[in-house]
């Protein structure tokens, strides 16, 4: 199955360290964001990875490139082992990158992919969000999929009050953890949320999107949303949303991102011992 990962916004969130940095190469503990998304799709049995990036992020298609020089030294000092998890991932996938020329919404960007998908399902990742614990997001929709076809959105349970910051599935429950979605509401008051359910940063997608998407108008912001034509497809096809299993981290902004930094550390134990202390004496405990 062939991926996408949109990874051309701005990052404003996580200014100024995003100026010049995109957002998704920034680390969890030595390894960036976006590595971690590509492993997932990697283990999930995707050896097909589309980035979709800016004319402003070569750094992210340069991560996944080979660096003779770099290489070159580290064999020299016999420190390749310092790349090894890049190595290995590229010995299983192949990456491929195409520009979005214009920020004008996740629904654009993934309309940049048409042309390389073609006319199958694929998955789209969001490049700004990791996840640990449970089955993997990509591994899930791929197995729900062929249970149920159609188009499946990756989702999770969010608390009444913060589902005013997500986009709200609406629909029928088929069993405890998958709904039959009849559409989406777009950052809902408490009160008029369809739903505790909220958009996850997975989906897999039929290219029935494609046209879709093409036929999307730019919504007030000037952008072209995703679950505008989600929307739309619910009328055309089956739309599942299944509930993740694994833990969501967002690192869109520096809360969160630090939150995330931590919470791997914590599970690493020789970090564990070298921060263990450090957090006791500034947080007490």
């Amino acid at each position: 199955m062939k991926t996408l990962i949109p990874a051309a916004g701005f990052g404003t969130r996580m200014l100024p360290a995003a100026k010049a940095v995109p957002k998704e190469m920034l680390p969890v503990l030595n390894v960036p964001v976006i590595q971690y998304v590509v492993q997932e799709l990697a283990d999930a049995g995707c050896d097909d990875v589309l980035l979709v990036v800016s004319d402003d992020k070569k750094a992210i298609e340069d991560h996944f490139d080979r660096r003779g020089e770099l290489e070159r030294r580290l064999d020299e000092k016999g420190k390749r082992a310092f790349v090894a998890s890049v190595d290995a991932l590229m010995e299983r996938v192949q990456v491929f990158s195409v520009r979005q020329r214009e920020q004008l919404g996740l629904g654009h960007a993934v309309l940049q992919g048409k042309r390389h998908v073609g006319e199958e399902p694929f998955i789209c990742a969001l490049g700004d969000t990791i996840f640990s614990g449970g089955t993997a997001p990509a591994t899930q929709l791929i197995e729900a999929q062929k249970r149920l076809g159609g188009s499946v959105v990756g989702l999770e349970r969010v608390p009444t009050d913060r589902v005013g910051r997500y986009g709200i599935a609406a629909g029928e429950m088929v069993d405890h953890a998958t709904m039959r979605v009849s559409g989406f509401v777009e950052k809902p008051a408490p009160d008029a949320a369809p739903s505790d359910l909220a958009i996850a940063a997975r989906y897999l997608l039929s290219p029935t999107i494609f046209p879709l998407l093409e036929d999307t108008k730019p919504g007030a912001d000037g952008e072209i949303q995703l679950t505008d034509a989600l929307q739309r497809l619910c009328n055309i096809e089956p739309v599942h949303g299944v509930v993740l299993e694994a833990q969501r981290h967002d690192i869109g902004n520096p809360t969160d991102w630090l939150e995330t930094n931590l919470i791997y550390a914590a599970r690493d134990q020789q970090m564990r011992e070298r921060i263990a202390p450090l957090a006791r004496e500034l947080f007490g405990g």
